[in-house]
């Protein structure tokens, strides 16, 4: 926040020398006080005494201080008296209905205790069941949120309420809430109802569901509407005041007196004229702007003034009471009022003071009754003369006794009753029930409201001489009229003869009241006078007037009336009345010696007596007496609202600066009856509210628009309270106030992120922008130019970005390492940088989430802001990554935090920063590549040197680990998501074209060594495929694979490329196949170079079948060529599951079994070819036949086609053998001995 341009001391003292200002404050001092002293006056004046403190310096403060503090004292409670007394009997405000509620604040020991809450939510502590995805969310929102330090500021700054906590939580899940996919049946508004619902339990805490609720204190109910005694009980906590000093002052005031209050308004706003008119005929007038405005100033005083009266005047006569059915006088605001007793003035006629009254009559008991039977039936009527008449109900004449009430409206403020007491006739010829006696009584407002015995009028001859009636007559007093009874008056226009009458003092309106003398059954009264103008007093008694003792007068320009009462008390009460009535200022002060001349009214005077004695004790009667019209409201309602504000800031409420309605009702209420200008409010308003602010408390900034707007649209001429004149004063203090207000506002744009800590108060930030634009207009009419507001918000917004980056790098705690970072380690200073740049991120992450929508105007600004915060960023990254060790790949997890997070930024994306950060690791991200490169290179020579070719997954272990790195090192780049697209092109074809030189020497490699290993193997039917031949097809087929992935690319040369190292590898796959295929046909033409000696006409042939039959005549010779064909059988079969098992492509497979059936039907079919002419060797036959249809089972069996199967060639092998089959089963005796050519799985195997 903004340092405070004076220090705390300096406030107080300078609010000390303010309150030392006011006029003898509370004395009601005759002039306007002088103006207070400069703030730094007290405090740069040299201190008297030594230099030393000393006893006797020390012993001057203290009288100092306690005159002080009285002095203090004495202002609050005069103006105590002025705020009671505009509570008491409000007639310009009411307390608003239509304010925004506020919210309950956090405080320290609330927040502390939440986060263990949620803390033992997150150990599973509570019975609140919760998935993954909640845990997570309220994870983060402890985290990030419950544990700032922004945050304890806030709830320090009286700022935070449980309803800013809830919307922190509830924006952070929409988002988290909104990125889960879709279930089934379950809809993401419901899943943000529970989560709501479940932090809501978590906040509230299990041990507070059982409590219960407390009495509400004053702080909790002061949103809403309050009662008077409850605004009474609030100012004595604003004011400091004790409360029997209220309860003294409330009741020397007589607040609980409405015509008192009304009286005392009517006198202020009298003494308001008198002032006005003073001030224009001495042409004192308060220094304006311009010289016009002191005429227009008079006239503004007075149609406030008016103003003033015609709101008392349209209020009701008495509050709470009986609806007022008089009729209101029509008045002019102009002449009427401020011509007090125009003889031209409107006269009140008879009809006008017609006053109602409600009687109430209720009849009890008859006691002396002896003319009547015991039995005979008795009953009571009543009547109001001239009204209807009402009956009892019936009673033995032994107990007449009723209690029945009788309720009556008369006009009459002398009504005559009559009660009569009837018995029912018994004769036949009797019209009318006989009375047996009446009562005739004259109530008055005043008369006894009890039960009393009457003696009845009985007719002549009546045995019921001593007959009483008990009853009582019960007549209410109407709100208007003020006081009635009976005196002696005598006067020059009205009631010209001394005689007693009967008086009422009618209040028509609340400027408008009348003595009436009434005679008896009479509505309107005989004679009236009008009070308006007069001024009552007590009197001497007057020797020539017989009747009367206590006299008193009204009198008037031309006219004196004179009044006598009976006795002191009635004549107190009269002139009390009269004196409200007549709104005079002088107030009648009794005579003390005519307490000697009545004893009835000694007392009551002596008690009064004794409690002025009291009141002058406790020093509270000048506060009372006090002129109002003499004291500075200026100085006294700035005193009021700072107390009031600092009250309100101090409350249970998170008001952020906003009055109660009851303070707002008090404060308008004040300022209306005491003429307090709205400009001057509105500036100090402004002052506290600043002031406040730079102190560190949270105030809406929409609250200070409204007051500054007032403030300018009055000094510029737009009257919005309808004051045209504007003072020098206010002008300066305006100007003084605007540029105050401007610093202030560029300081908590520029502390943004602390001012308005996750964009809380909501939109706060948004309206110190829109406030900030309104500041720096030059008038209310011509709006400021867009750029020089862009300007200021530039100028901040820098600020902005030093001061986060700042207060961001204490709390990673670089800055207190930067002194040792000789010290540190390269890794420790780059694990370092890389937290700070994981808090950066987490910072611009937020400023986008909670500010950039007040920011909106201005984006292209915000990220001004961001560049500029990461080129402070830069310092510490440069010296950190400088400190690094050549050829140290650590970094590169820098660069992917950063690029990610600008990559997808589109106003950072290739800004500033970013380009700076790839200037940076372009080197180091091509010397990667290149010693990457090399050492892939040298991997590959030295593992196919060392290679033992035994599996590895897909391969062997060294073209694991070449496809490996290939992938990881393309990953790895990938990853990089290079932001330039030409560099990032580069890099993708490098890789690529890396790639495909690699695979090409690991294929070129792994044919050489195939071929060389394929040679050394046996070509004997003993041949067995080794592992390392299978492993070594597999390095191929995986290197097919890996092709694809790792060298595919996209158009042009690249894809030529491709193209060929896959035709690279299909070509060596077919080669290693065709190499198989002729090793293992090597194989069968060695059987068949065997069978060959066999051939027909040899000498060999003859020589082994003349053995074979000698031999078997004497052992079991085993059959001929049997051996060699189950040798071949078994060498096919194990090396086609040799094949079958270790080779990891099927397609290939296949491919190598296709010809390898197709070639061994081609050589069998070629060595039959060559014997066309000569007869084979039964031995040969047997032979071949087994071998061809075993050959044909197993390839079939392993999945060779039809089509291949089934060739010409084996159609040829097949009708050869058949033949030859046939001839040799009528050649030879013994036939074949099972072996045929036919299809049959019985066929014996050997």
């Amino acid at each position: 926040m903004l340092d405070p341009s004076s220090s705390e001391e300096e406030s107080d003292e300078g609010l000390e020398g303010e309150r030392r200002d006011v006029p003898g404050a509370a004395g009601g001092g005759g002039s306007p006080r002088a103006p207070a002293p400069a703030r730094e006056g007290r405090r740069d004046a040299p201190r008297p005494g030594s230099p030393s403190p000393s006893v006797l310096s020390e012993g001057r403060d203290e009288p100092e201080r306690r005159r002080d503090e009285e002095q203090e004292r004495r202002v609050r409670l005069q103006l105590y008296v002025f705020v009671v007394r505009c509570i008491a009997y409000p007639f310009n405000a009411k307390q608003p209905t239509d304010m925004a509620r506020r919210q309950q604040k956090l405080n320290k020991q609330q927040l502390q205790l939440l986060k263990e809450r949620f803390q033992a939510f997150l150990n599973g502590e509570t019975q609140i069941v919760a998935d993954e995805a909640f845990c997570n969310a309220v994870r983060s929102y402890y985290e990030v949120f419950l544990k700032s330090d922004r945050v304890a500021r806030m709830v320090q700054s009286g700022g935070c309420s449980a309803n800013d906590f809830r919307e922190v939580f509830k924006k952070n899940i929409e988002k988290r809430v909104r990125s889960l996919p879709e279930i089934d049946g379950l809809s993401k508004e419901t899943v943000l109802s529970s989560w709501i619902a479940k932090y809501d339990a978590i906040y509230r805490g299990e041990e507070d569901l059982c409590k219960q609720p407390n009495r509400m204190t004053l702080s909790a109910v002061s949103e809403l509407i309050l009662s008077k005694e409850q605004l009474y009980e609030m100012f004595q906590q604003i004011l400091g005041v004790k409360k029997l000093e209220h309860q003294l002052l409330y009741n020397a005031c007589q607040l609980d007196n409405a015509d008192e209050q009304a009286a005392q308004i009517r006198r202020e706003l009298d003494g308001r004229l008198q002032v006005a008119e003073k001030m224009a005929k001495e042409r004192r007038f308060p220094k304006f702007i311009a010289k016009e405005m002191e005429t227009m100033y008079i006239e503004e005083l007075r149609s406030s003034v008016n103003l003033l009266m015609a709101n008392l005047e349209s209020l009701p006569v008495s509050k709470g009471g009986p609806e007022f059915k008089l009729q209101k006088l029509k008045r002019s605001q102009n002449s009427a009022f401020l011509d007090l007793g125009d003889e031209n003035e409107i006269q009140l006629s008879k009809s006008d003071v017609v006053l109602s009254f409600t009687l109430e009559i209720v009849i009890m008991e008859v006691q002396g009754l002896k003319s009547v039977a015991p039995n005979r039936i008795v009953y009571c009527t009543m009547e109001v003369e001239g009204g209807e008449k009402l009956q009892t109900d019936q009673a033995e004449a032994s107990r007449p006794q009723w209690g029945t009430q009788g309720d009556f409206t008369t006009t009459h403020p002398r009504p005559v009753v009559k009660v009569k007491l009837f018995t029912e006739s018994t004769g036949v010829l009797a019209l009318e029930d006989k009375e047996l006696g009446r009562v005739i009584l004259y109530p008055t407002s005043n008369s006894s409201k009890s039960a009393e015995l009457h003696r009845m009028i009985v007719p002549k001859n009546s045995q019921d001489s001593d007959l009483k009636i008990k009853l009582a007559v019960r007549m209410d007093k109407p709100p208007h009229m003020k006081h009635s009874g009976y005196l002696y008056a005598l006067g020059q226009k009205v009631w010209k003869r001394w005689k007693k009458r009967y008086f009422v003092l009618v209040q028509v309106s609340q400027y408008t009241f009348a003595m009436c003398s009434y005679r008896e059954k009479k509505s309107e009264p005989q004679e009236l006078m009008q009070l308006e103008g007069y001024t009552v007093d007590y009197t001497d008694p007057h020797p020539g007037l017989q009747g009367g003792h206590m006299f008193f007068n009204a009198v008037k320009e031309g006219d004196t009336v004179i009044f006598a009462s009976d006795d002191e008390q009635d004549r107190v009460l009269w002139v009390q009345a009269m004196y409200r009535a007549t709104g005079q200022s002088y107030k009648p002060i009794p005579v003390l010696q005519t307490q000697k001349l009545n004893p009835k009214g000694g007392a009551l005077h002596a008690d009064a007596q004794l409690y002025a004695d009291r009141f002058q004790k406790q020093g509270m009667d000048e506060f009372i007496s006090a002129n109002p019209c003499k004291l500075d409201h200026a100085f006294l309602f700035r005193l009021l609202q700072r107390q009031t504000l600092d009250h309100r800031l101090n409350d249970s409420y998170s008001c952020l600066g906003w009055f109660s309605p009851g303070q707002v009702f008090v404060l308008d209420e004040y300022c209306a009856r005491y003429g307090v200008r709205g400009c001057h409010r509105h500036l100090c308003y402004l002052t506290e509210l600043m002031e406040h602010s730079e102190n560190g408390a949270v105030i809406d900034p929409t609250l200070l628009h409204y007051s500054f707007a007032f403030c300018a649209s009055h000094v510029h001429g737009n009257r919005p309270d309808g004051i045209g004149t504007v003072s020098v004063e206010e002008k300066e203090r305006f100007e003084e106030i605007k540029e105050r207000l401007s610093s202030l506002l560029e300081n908590q744009i520029s502390h943004f992120r602390y001012c308005f800590p996750f964009g809380r108060p909501e939109g706060a930030l948004k309206a110190t922008l829109s406030l900030l634009e309104r500041v720096l207009m030059k008038d209310i009419a011509t709006p400021v130019p867009a750029e020089e507001v862009k300007k200021v918000v530039r100028k901040c917004l820098e600020k902005a970005a030093l001061i986060n980056y700042t207060r961001l790098t204490e709390y990673a705690k670089i800055e207190g390492q930067c002194k040792t970072m000789n010290q540190a380690t390269p890794a420790r200073k780059l694990e370092e940088v890389l937290h700070l740049a994981e808090l950066c991120i987490e910072v611009l992450q937020q400023n986008e989430e909670h500010h950039a929508e007040a920011f909106a105007w201005w984006p292209d600004l915000l990220a001004e802001h961001a560049e500029k915060f990461w080129s402070l960023f830069t310092v510490d990254m440069d010296t950190a990554l400088e400190a690094q060790p050549q050829d140290s790949w650590d970094s590169f997890p820098l660069f992917q935090l950063l690029n990610n997070f600008l990559r997808n930024d589109t106003l950072l994306c290739n800004g500033k920063f970013h380009k700076h950060l790839q200037e940076i690791f372009v080197p180091l991200v091509v010397r990667y590549v290149d010693l990457m490169e090399s050492s892939i290179a040298q991997s590959i020579h030295r593992g196919f040197e060392q290679e033992t070719w035994q599996p590895v997954n897909n391969g062997s272990a060294t073209s694991e680990d070449l496809f490996w790195k290939l992938d990881a090192l393309q990953m790895f780049v990938c990853d990089l998501h290079w932001p330039e697209q030409e560099f990032a092109h580069h890099l993708e074809q490098r890789l690529k074209l890396m790639a495909s030189d690699m695979i090409e020497a690991c294929v070129k490699r792994t044919r050489t060594t195939f071929e060389l290993k394929l040679q050394k193997a046996s070509k004997t039917t003993d041949l067995r495929l080794p592992a390392s031949v299978c492993t070594m097809f597999n390095v191929l087929v995986d290197a097919r694979k890996q092709s694809t992935k790792l060298c595919a690319l996209d158009g042009g040369q690249e894809q030529q490329y491709h193209s060929k190292i896959d035709d690279l590898i299909d070509n060596t796959v077919k080669d290693i196949i065709s190499l198989l295929v002729s090793k293992f046909v090597s194989v069968l033409e060695g059987v068949l170079s065997k069978l060959s000696r066999y051939d027909e006409g040899t000498f060999f042939s003859s020589i082994l079948s003349f053995t074979v039959k000698a031999a078997a005549k004497y052992v079991d010779v085993p059959k001929p060529g049997m051996d060699l064909a189950d040798t071949y059988i078994m060498f096919v079969r194990q090396n086609q599951d040799i094949l079958r098992e270790k080779v990891n492509e099927e397609m290939y497979i296949e491919k190598l079994f296709d010809q390898w059936y197709s070639n061994s039907m081609k050589v069998i079919c070629v060595w039959l070819a060559d014997r066309l002419d000569i007869q084979l060797h039964i031995y040969q036959l047997k032979t071949l036949i087994k071998i061809v249809k075993k050959t044909y089972r197993d390839f079939r069996l392993q999945g060779v086609l039809e089509g291949t199967l089934n060739s010409k060639t084996y159609d040829t092998l097949h009708r050869r053998l058949t033949v030859e089959e046939a001839t040799a089963s009528v050649s030879e005796g013994g036939g074949l001995q099972g072996i045929t050519m036919k299809d049959s799985d019985e066929e014996e195997e050997g």
